[in-house]
């Protein structure tokens, strides 16, 4: 409906309103769609007021941000990510700020508890009194508790290939397929963003894997025991409109006692109010949350994803993020989101001209491919040739080999990181002691200076960790 609305004629639109409100508008367009509408925004000659969870669109298309917060608008100026470091030192001086003011409050009022019934300090004791009236209280910082994905991983792991494809065709009709000629290998830590315009075909590819469609001929191999999950954006209509999560979580571990059906779907993000509400009355993020809970309920192998970030929130996409990076088994993705396609995956798949193919670029290559409309025998091409024919097993093979000769410098990595967390959380401890006001003026003097000496020997820690992570990459990297 927008690419109705914005009829282009020789580049342009036939319609440029002074005033173009966008409420979430690249919710269900694809990669090409976004990269197009970026470029549209950010030269639109007029005022644009946009309503967006994109961070990238947010980034690349407006050059200020107002920020609804509890019930208070704040304007910021430039992208997204300024906003983000912006927002975080307010954060930080609002917090030092009322620490402050509160010491200099427990102070007044001290004063005019000792002195106010006393002649000679009288006036001042009620010049003190008159000051906190007239003090305005600093707002304590309120910080929004996101909650994490749950996405358990496979109880028992499934050897590579989990998935193999030689010369498989599928579609919806017999004799007309939308997909053919697919000669591809899905890996048990696999990580694959699907890209390609919408049409081409990504949803049947994906439906394909889970098994929801046959294949026409060529041959598959599948993974003994493999636990396939499926999560798509239409899927969220498929909910019981008139249960709860708590009965929709129940059907699935019926025996269980119901501490632990409420745990089951604590882990999935959804907050204890919200538990008892039925699943219409769930706003689309909390939907979303429940449907992917319940695709990944008995620990895949496999988790693919179909747009799962259409109805989150900037901070619940970051969420999502975690979790898939902390998902042990294989992902693929079908995401509009380029922040969740460069966060999470290192293989990208191409669906293109009724086959899917490895595209060997990076994400910046495809898009520069798509805006300049060069996209079409792009795709495996340095794969088929360039790069040299290897085999597959010599190569796990040769990267196992790799692990167990640097495993000891794996291990220093690991030592290195868990003192950076440690030095991380001793000087949140100390922070949070230092702003205690009843310290003495001693006790805050060695309180700084500790503080100060953790900071620095976090700094060293972090160099170590991230010199050591460097030689580890190159080694592995052979």
């Amino acid at each position: 409906l927008m690419f109705d609305f914005f009829k282009r004629s020789s580049g342009k639109p036939v319609v440029e309103p002074s005033l173009l409100l966008l409420d979430e508008p690249t919710n269900y367009l694809d990669l090409e769609g976004t990269l197009w509408l970026e470029s549209y925004v950010a030269k639109y000659p007029h005022t644009v007021l946009m309503i967006s969870h994109d961070r990238d669109l947010l980034n690349k298309a407006v050059n200020s941000i107002v920020h609804l917060d509890q019930q208070k608008l704040t304007y910021y100026r430039g992208g997204y990510d300024q906003f983000e470091r912006q927002r975080s030192e307010a954060l930080e001086l609002q917090g030092k700020a009322r620490v402050k003011q509160e010491a200099k409050k427990a102070h007044m009022e001290a004063f005019v508890a000792r002195f106010r019934a006393k002649a000679s300090k009288a006036k001042q004791a009620q010049s003190r009194l008159k000051m906190l009236e007239k003090m305005k209280p600093i707002a304590s910082v309120i910080e929004d508790h996101v909650a994490p994905f749950g996405l358990p991983g496979p109880v028992k792991e499934a050897a590579s290939p989990i998935i193999a494809m030689r010369d498989i065709s599928t579609g919806y009709e017999p004799g007309k397929p939308i997909l053919k000629h697919l000669d591809l290998r899905i890996d048990a830590d696999d990580r694959i963003a699907l890209l390609g315009a919408n049409g081409n075909g990504k949803s049947t590819f994906a439906k394909l894997v889970a098994g929801r469609l046959k294949s026409f001929d060529g041959s598959s191999t599948i993974a003994p025991g493999l636990k396939v999950a499926f999560f798509a954006q239409h899927q969220l209509d498929d909910l019981r409109p008139e249960e709860n999560s708590i009965e929709h979580v129940r059907r699935l571990m019926p025996d269980a006692p119901e501490a632990m059906v409420r745990a089951r779907v604590a882990q999935m993000g959804l907050a204890t109010p919200k538990m008892m509400t039925a699943a219409k009355d769930l706003s689309g993020g909390e939907k979303a949350r429940l449907l992917m809970g319940l695709a990944a309920f008995e620990g895949p192998n496999l988790l693919i994803l179909d747009e799962p970030t259409n109805h989150l929130d900037i901070d619940s996409r970051e969420a999502l993020v975690e979790a898939l990076n902390d998902f042990p088994g294989a992902v693929i993705l079908i995401s509009h989101d380029q922040h969740l396609v460069e966060a999470t995956v290192d293989r990208l798949w191409l669906v293109h001209e009724g086959t899917v193919k490895p595209f060997e670029g990076d994400l910046d290559e495809y898009k520069q491919l798509v805006l300049n409309g060069t996209i079409s025998g792009t795709i495996g091409q340095r794969d088929k040739r360039s790069e040299p024919n290897v085999n597959k097993a010599e190569l796990r093979k040769l990267a196992a080999q790799r692990r167990i000769k640097y495993a000891p410098l794996a291990a220093k990595i690991k030592e290195a990181e868990a003192l950076v967390g440690k030095l991380q959380n001793q000087i949140q401890a100390l922070e949070a002691e230092f702003s205690n006001s009843a310290n003495s003026p001693d006790r805050v003097k060695a309180l700084g200076m500790d503080r100060t000496a953790a900071q620095n020997r976090l700094a060293i820690a972090e160099e170590k960790w991230l010199a050591l992570s460097e030689e580890y990459e190159t080694a592995m990297a052979g």
